[in-house]
């Protein structure tokens, strides 16, 4: 890099780019993110982390504490949201436009984020009628990289009785959609929470689609659940 180009002036690798990635969707969660969980995150040794945590810092891309962790720069962040922009866009064109089911859009926009253009993705946009959110309820973020992060409550935390739209899933588990799919709970599923579990167990909801049966939800999976109560507008 000459002492004029910025960090972002050329195309990074692949591999730089999922890092920044990993290191934005951890820092959105935890504040920071430690080299163990961008390790695991990208399933990766620690130790091949921890030099490419220290090669960023030098190209000027993220900020490294010792013992505490890592946090993008202005620069990163600016990076970073140009691949998650890139990759949820290509995660609804894949649905929309070519018929992937949701449980498997994920994995194709991992291939080719590192490969398209920018311009192709804002034609993508245009054609999708730039859409706001990805096909699991993730925000897009816009090409001045705001994000309008909606405000949710999980699934384990909506009271019993109340009725709740899903909103937003994790894309990291095809296998857990898959599940989600099943079960009736797709985006904009609307349901009733009809019983809880004391001490973190089980939520059971009422799909009103489907509502031969009701649906048992392990905890750990509703948690993972963004909801609105019905009636509550989200932005």
């Amino acid at each position: 890099m000459t002492a004029n180009q910025t960090p972002t002036a050329r195309r990074l690798s692949a591999a730089t780019e999922d890092y920044l990635k990993a290191i934005y969707e951890l820092q959105a969660v935890e504040g920071v993110a430690h080299t163990s969980a961008i390790a695991q995150a990208l399933e990766l040794a620690p130790p091949s982390v921890t030099g490419m945590v220290k090669r960023l810092e030098e190209s000027g891309l993220l900020q490294h504490t010792p013992y505490k962790g890592a946090q993008l720069t202005t620069a990163g962040r600016r990076t970073a949201l140009r691949l998650v922009r890139r990759h949820r866009i290509l995660e609804v064109y894949l649905a929309a436009k070519l018929g992937y089911d949701w449980d498997s859009v994920h994995a194709e926009a991992e291939l080719l984020e590192h490969a398209v253009s920018d311009e192709l993705v804002e034609r993508m946009a245009l054609a999708l009628g730039n859409p706001r959110y990805d096909p699991h309820g993730a925000p897009i973020p816009s090409k001045e990289g705001v994000v309008e992060e909606p405000v949710l409550i999980p699934l384990s935390e909506i009271p019993v009785g109340t009725m709740a739209e899903l909103r937003q899933v994790s894309d990291r588990d095809a296998e857990r959609l898959r599940y989600l799919a099943r079960m009736g709970l797709r985006l904009g599923t609307v349901f009733e929470v009809v019983a809880r579990q004391p001490f973190r167990g089980p939520v059971t909801v009422r799909v009103s689609a489907t509502s031969a049966r009701d649906q048992v939800v392990g905890h750990q999976l509703a948690e993972s659940l963004g909801c609105v109560p019905r009636g509550r507008e989200v932005g």
